[in-house]
């Protein structure tokens, strides 16, 4: 997750602040043709003139092999009973090649391979493939082993740092493509923009399958840290503009791209980079050339949305797979041989649900080692708790869960400033739900609680405002709720993620005491903002000890990407925590929870 504001290299490049690039030489900036001989004759569909295909696709996988919870220690499961995982995704895509003929299909993937689970955690951190002997990435083996044909390069990619990405590139068997990730200084090609896959056909020449990959150009902001100085992500739409022509010169017949970005031309860094983050939709309307884009990041289901260009009126079919292996997408696609060339005739789009499927013994059976000893790990006892503690009510009360975050964090910063100039500055520090599901249960507490609690890799920062921003800050989170007039009942399931903002894009600050009247409108709703039981200043100087991906400017928050920065550590905020508890030996909400803010309406408490 994110940091601050970034340089532009040129006249459209902006120095990337996600994972350094790991040593030195970036890669050709072009896959050439490979031999795509090593795919067999299929036999196709309709005879010589015509000849029909799939392009299967994932993205967000998100470190998923097994339908496996590491934070409940049990099989996986939802409301809407999804599985997850590659070894169910290997099923399907056996079923779809048995059907299809294995000559006739592709597997792409559009981002977010390497972060996510603690088996993904466990490899990156615990037992690193980038270790003198290290073992071969769980997600590389999976993926070889199903035979991908090239994955996209997601954000997510870098949050280890480019070491591990590189590492991970190596083990992969296919390429791992970003078009738009390119060197700071040269703005040459990091990784491959393409690869093109030829697809045999009964008679008449080779398709020709020209495959894109595209990432988000907020890892320059969410992975400063890594990337700065070291790797620029220009535009989607103006890559995709560079590229899609070559690979038509290159003899391309058909192209696909996978986006690592959404659909729905929005962005969730606001003016820090000149860029759209979820562009796949504006790059099918701009840019001439394109049968189909693989969506990824958004994390949501679209089995087939169909743009059209604006220059050739030709529409292009887009398709999201649900995160995680939830989904397959199936992109079925037929071309004609008209005039001496293949032309594409006819795309469509949909997707398979991996509920239905059994785990691929092969997949699974490959990777048993690696999963039991990351079980293992994951439930070493830490410490204990004195009462258990939910995250149920998190998004709409002041709870010692959340209390329990933001005060390790705020116990960390301090000692990091004591004896320094920021050491008389009152720290407050801000915490967010990222699962209203996650607990620290009473009794023992294991790293997999700590795990729930505390998901994603978000490291340490502490960053200076005044006491006017902070009221800012929390007047922004405060838009996360529903406006609802006094009177009458309050129904907690309709109260938040007003306009769709998501619970981890809420924060609720410790260290000053606040409310927030959801009778009024979004930007008037902080009230009684006290330190110590006083009035907070707008002209004072506070500490916000906060996770690096808001301070990156991760949900747009205001202020934070451009303040002062007292200190920051490379340590994730979850391993800070269970630091904390194996020190302490015990959670006890006694030395932590207090009500500090709390829900109004018309100065009345909602709960």
């Amino acid at each position: 997750m994110p940091l601050d504001r970034r340089t532009f290299v040129g006249s459209s490049v902006a120095t990337g602040a996600g994972m350094a690039l790991a040593g030195a030489g970036a890669p050709a900036a072009v896959a050439s043709e490979p031999a795509g001989a090593q795919i067999p004759a299929g036999h196709g569909h309709g005879g010589g003139k015509r000849y029909a295909f799939t392009v299967m696709g994932t993205t967000d996988l998100h470190g998923n092999v097994f339908n496996w919870d590491y934070a409940t220690d049990a099989e996986f499961d939802d409301a809407a009973h999804n599985d997850v995982g590659l070894a169910k995704i290997s099923t399907l895509v056996n079923e779809v090649r048995a059907e299809k003929g294995r000559g006739n299909t592709l597997v792409i993937d559009a981002g977010d391979t390497i972060q996510g689970t603690q088996l993904a955690y466990y490899y990156a951190k615990v037992d690193p493939i980038t270790g003198a002997n290290g073992p071969v990435h769980p997600m590389a083996r999976a993926m070889n082993a199903i035979g991908y044909d090239a994955a996209a390069l997601g954000n997510h990619e870098f949050n280890y740092g480019i070491p591990v990405l590189r590492k991970f590139e190596e083990n992969c068997d296919f390429p791992l493509l970003g078009a738009n990730a390119v060197d700071a200084t040269s703005l040459r090609p990091a990784f491959p923009p393409y690869v093109i896959k030829r697809l045999r056909t009964p008679r008449g020449r080779d398709v020709r399958v020209g495959i894109l990959g595209l990432t988000n150009p907020g890892i320059a902001i969410w992975d400063k840290a890594h990337v700065q100085g070291k790797m620029a992500f220009p535009g989607l739409e103006e890559q995709a503009a560079k590229w899609v022509p070559r690979l038509r010169a290159l003899g391309a017949d058909v192209v696909i791209v996978a986006a690592h970005s959404g659909s729905s031309g929005t962005s969730s860094y606001g003016d820090q980079l000149p860029y759209v983050e979820n562009a796949a939709a504006l790059v099918a309307q701009q840019v001439p050339g394109i049968d189909a884009i693989l969506v990824g990041h958004a994390h949501t289901e679209i089995p087939e949305y169909r743009v059209k260009n604006e220059r050739t009126g030709r529409e292009v079919v887009l398709s999201e797979p649900l995160k995680w292996g939830q989904r397959l997408t199936l992109f079925d696609i037929e071309v004609a041989w008209e005039k001496g060339r293949w032309s594409v005739d006819s795309v469509s789009a949909r997707v398979l649900n991996s509920n239905a499927a059994a785990e691929d013994e092969r997949i699974s059976g490959l990777l048993r080692d690696a999963h039991a000893k990351v079980v293992r790990y994951v439930n070493q006892v830490i410490g204990r708790s004195a009462a258990r503690l939910s995250a149920a009510e998190a998004p709409y009360k002041d709870t010692p869960v959340l209390d329990f975050i933001a005060f390790v964090q705020a116990e960390v910063v301090r000692k990091a400033l004591a004896g320094g100039a920021y050491a008389d500055l009152p720290v407050v520090s801000q915490a967010s739900c990222f699962s209203r599901a996650a607990e620290v249960p009473a009794g023992d507490v294991t790293i997999r609680s700590m795990a729930a609690l505390y998901p994603f890799d978000n490291t340490l920062e502490a960053r200076v405002l005044t006491g006017a921003q902070l009221k800012d800050y929390l007047e922004f989170s405060a838009r996360y709720y529903v406006r609802t007039p006094a009177g009458g009942e309050v129904d907690p399931s309709k109260l938040t993620n007003a306009d769709g903002i998501p619970d981890y894009n809420y924060d609720a600050v410790s260290g000053v005491s606040y409310e927030i009247d959801i009778a009024k409108p979004a930007g008037q709703r902080i009230g009684k903002l006290l330190r110590d039981g006083k009035p907070v200043d707008p002209a004072a100087r506070f500490v916000l000890a906060v996770n690096n991906y808001r301070a990156s400017g991760g949900g747009n928050f205001p202020h934070v990407a451009k303040a002062e920065q007292a200190w920051v550590t490379s340590d994730e905020i979850r391993n800070l925590i269970i630091e904390w508890v194996k020190q302490s030996g015990s959670i006890d909400a006694s030395r932590f929870a207090s009500v500090d803010w709390k829900l109004t309406r018309d100065g009345v408490p909602v709960f």
